[in-house]
């Protein structure tokens, strides 16, 4: 399972006010209140989207970064109920397809899938998702305890910067900390940063997303040749 959830961390794993500046911790509440009803305004009949995406893992025991460059599709029909098309192109292409508790990655070079139930393990993955497209503020605040960190521009959109800490002891012995960046103008996130034991982390970047309300389910599934070898790790 810490393949399937390595991969989810680019993953996945996600106000009527203008961009507040930083003032100081007076108005960091204000601030972050802000920005999480940005979060709902956009969350509000959000059913699907497609974007690109720059995904950076760093390993701390080697202090090596590794980056990837793809696009996802996030298709939500009903509330909690997110699936997600994961394409990286390059340097080493693969997908990833999350359907409810099933991960599914796909190699095409070996011709491969490998499939992981998240059974156990399936909290963790809801903190990934919960961080994806057409969350709420409600979703978060169930599930983290957060801060206002700063205002910065990320991609060329100014964003609201939070932190959010899991409150499940569970949940934290794998992942210490998230940063989440929501856009200004659109309250869809731009950046994820997720922050795991021992100084590693993942950051995924997103631009150029498109609502994508009427998405059919084969959108977020894998797209498979003839003659593809399946494998179940976990067994």
């Amino acid at each position: 399972m810490r393949h399937a959830i390595a991969a989810l961390s680019f993953v996945a794993m996600l106000a009527c006010a203008c961009a507040l500046p930083w003032f100081g911790t007076a108005l960091a509440a204000d601030s972050l209140e802000a920005a999480l009803a940005k979060l709902d305004q956009a969350a509000a009949g959000f059913k699907g989207l497609t974007v690109d995406l720059h995904k950076v893992s760093f390993t701390a025991v080697i202090s090596q970064s590794a980056v990837d460059e793809g696009s996802m599709v996030v298709r939500r029909p009903k509330p909690r109920d997110l699936r997600m098309l994961v394409d990286i192109q390059k340097p080493d292409p693969k997908t990833v397809a999350v359907q409810g508790r099933k991960v599914e990655i796909y190699y095409p070079k070996i011709k491969t899938v490998q499939e992981f139930d998240a059974g156990k393990n399936k909290d963790l993955l809801d903190q990934f998702l919960l961080l994806g497209f057409g969350s709420t503020s409600a979703d978060l605040k169930s599930a983290y305890t957060m801060k206002f960190v700063a205002q910065e521009t990320v991609a060329g959109q100014k964003s609201s910067r939070i932190e959010l800490i899991p409150k499940s002891k569970e949940v934290l012995a794998h992942l210490k900390r998230v940063e989440l960046w929501i856009s200004d103008s659109t309250g869809l996130p731009v950046r994820q940063k997720f922050h795991m034991p021992g100084g590693d982390y993942t950051e995924a970047t997103f631009t150029n997303a498109k609502l994508a309300p009427n998405l059919p389910e084969s959108a977020v599934k894998l797209n498979l040749p003839k003659g593809v070898k399946r494998e179940t790790p976990q067994k």
